[in-house]
């Protein structure tokens, strides 16, 4: 059943846009955001009772991607449980009602699309209200996509904001409309993909933990994968692609060795040169006097 506690917004380190409804109006008369538009869009970590009853529908595909925990979904149509690795796409004009699991609360990443092309996307990908929980062929390009919708939204509310921001929805829901579910995938191309949004993200420290939510995976399970796969713990990866970053930016900039730093996500340069001298020898400052 639906709880009565259930919350729509406010969780810690929570990131939500919403555009405001004038502007809505606005943006769908214009080229390209008329056919599809991102309206809200927002990232929920451990979302603990996050939820929504819509018992009017709204006009707006619902897109919820989660990448740890699990959820749910209930319609007429029936409940359905939303896994790590899946994602949730509800219908425009569908009753519906969603929310985190109590015991294992989700993290999300979700939209609301709007738009002439919505009816395109829910056609090729043979959406209906009973079919709404689809597997995520690769999470790893999702999630940067939506990170990509949300850093675009953040900016401002521009027209060419609001166009990038469709460009990368618009990339997403092509992935997500074209791709039959996968179910637990191939685990080289898991790894591979997961290698992937490492190096798309060498600025920032990303947990092996959040890796493997993504990837379906107990962390224990992804270490040994990756490990097995790479030949290098996951940990150790990451920081190989972080220092080869900081060694190009030392080599063809003048930046400080702090500033080099936080370019490649360390917010402590001390602790990034004992890194860097972990990994190639000698220190920032040393390296580049003798480069």
């Amino acid at each position: 059943m639906v709880k009565p506690e259930l919350v729509a917004d406010g969780f810690p380190g929570q990131r939500m846009l919403v555009l405001p409804r004038p502007q809505v109006e606005l943006a769908l008369q214009r080229p390209v955001t008329r056919n599809l538009l991102v309206t809200d869009c927002g990232y929920f970590p451990h979302a603990e009772h996050h939820g929504w009853i819509r018992t009017r529908p709204i006009r707006q595909l619902v897109l919820i991607l989660c990448v740890r925990g699990q959820g749910w979904c209930e319609a007429a149509e029936g409940r359905f449980t939303v896994k790590a690795g899946q994602a949730l796409l509800l219908p425009p004009a569908l009753a519906h009602s969603y929310g985190a699991d109590a015991a294992d609360p989700w993290t999300v990443w979700w939209a609301h699309l709007d738009g002439s092309s919505v009816e395109d996307f829910m056609r090729i990908a043979a959406l209906t209200p009973t079919s709404v929980v689809r597997e995520i062929p690769d999470i790893y390009a999702s999630v940067a996509l939506m990170e990509e919708i949300i850093r675009w939204m953040e900016r401002d509310t521009t027209e060419s904001s609001l166009v990038h921001a469709s460009g990368a929805a618009w990339h997403l829901m092509t992935s997500l409309a074209s791709s039959r579910p996968s179910g637990a995938g191939n685990t080289q191309d898991m790894v591979e993909r997961a290698a992937e949004y490492l190096r798309d993200h060498v600025n920032r420290r990303i947990n092996v933990s959040d890796l493997a939510d993504m990837a379906g995976m107990s962390a224990s399970h992804f270490a040994a994968v990756f490990k097995k796969h790479t030949g290098v713990p996951a940990v150790t990866y990451q920081t190989q692609l972080r220092m080869a970053s900081a060694r190009g930016l030392l080599d063809t900039t003048n930046q400080t060795v702090e500033d080099v730093a936080h370019a490649v996500g360390y917010d402590d340069s001390f602790y990034f040169s004992r890194q860097f001298k972990k990994i190639h020898g000698v220190s920032p400052t040393a390296y580049r006097r003798h480069d």
